[in-house]
Order: structure tokens, then C-alpha cells, then sequence
């Protein structure tokens, strides 16, 4: 069985999630998402969710794409996720191309176009300007 494993925060669900995810599994067999906690969002990433890590993970857990959602916790952990799950490729969007190569020694690292029409950041950037609007 080919595993694959993805990184994100997957906060606004939208249709470029789910294309990165359709993407990542027809790389494998088995698709294990690990998401970004609420904690590891706030004092890393300096992101703010709508949605906390438990709806967020409810709703990967409805796609039928993903096999299995885990929390990310620190950025050092993919290295140990590729090990301990036996990991044949890292899917991650292309605006982090280069950023993991270092996994080349342990498995496939793949870098999937985004899509570039959609991204949480628009949304929410739309959202403010409908309400700043009114």
C-alpha cells in the first residue's frame, strides 16, 4: 500500500482543499492529513482559525479522499510522521516548493499547483470587504 501524507490548516474548507486532497490520493492508496492545531496555528503559524482543530478535523474526516487526519503540532515533526508512518510521498502546495526537499532522502516529495483562484485568505479578505462595505 502507498501511503501519502499532507500538512495544513484546512480552516474555510473550500474547493481548492479538496482538489489539493483529490490530487494527493490519486498518489496512493491511503491518505493521511495531518492538521495544524489550534495552538501550533496561534504561537507559530500567527493564524488565527474560524474553525478549532476539532471541527476542522470533522470535516477531513468526511472527505473521502483522506484516510486518516493527525494533529501537527510543530513544524520538526514531518520528518518523524514520513518514519513512523511509513510514508511514500509528501504532497504539500507549490508555494512551499523547496521548503521540504530534505524529505527526498525518506520518500517522494511532491509540490501540487494550487488553485489559483481560491484561497482562505481571499475569502476571508472578501468577507471583510462585503461587511466594511455595508
Amino acid at each position: 500500500m502507498k501511503k501519502v501524507i499532507t500538512y495544513g490548516t484546512f480552516d474555510l474548507l473550500h474547493y481548492g482543499h479538496i482538489n489539493l486532497l483529490r490530487r494527493a490520493k490519486e498518489l496512493g492508496d491511503y491518505l493521511i492529513v495531518a492538521l495544524s492545531t489550534d495552538e501550533f496555528n496561534w504561537n507559530e503559524k500567527h493564524k488565527k482559525c474560524y474553525f478549532t482543530y476539532e471541527q476542522r478535523k470533522q470535516l477531513l474526516e468526511a472527505i473521502r479522499y483522506v484516510d486518516l487526519v493527525i494533529p501537527e503540532e510543530c513544524w520538526e515533526q514531518k520528518t518523524a510522521d514520513v518514519r513512523e508512518y511509513h510514508v511514500d510521498t509528501f504532497v504539500i502546495g507549490d508555494d512551499w516548493t523547496g521548503k521540504f526537499d530534505f524529505l527526498k532522502e525518506q520518500c517522494e516529495v511532491v509540490y501540487l499547483p494550487r488553485t489559483p483562484e481560491i484561497s482562505t485568505t481571499q475569502i476571508k479578505e472578501d468577507l471583510k470587504e462585503q461587511l466594511d462595505g455595508q
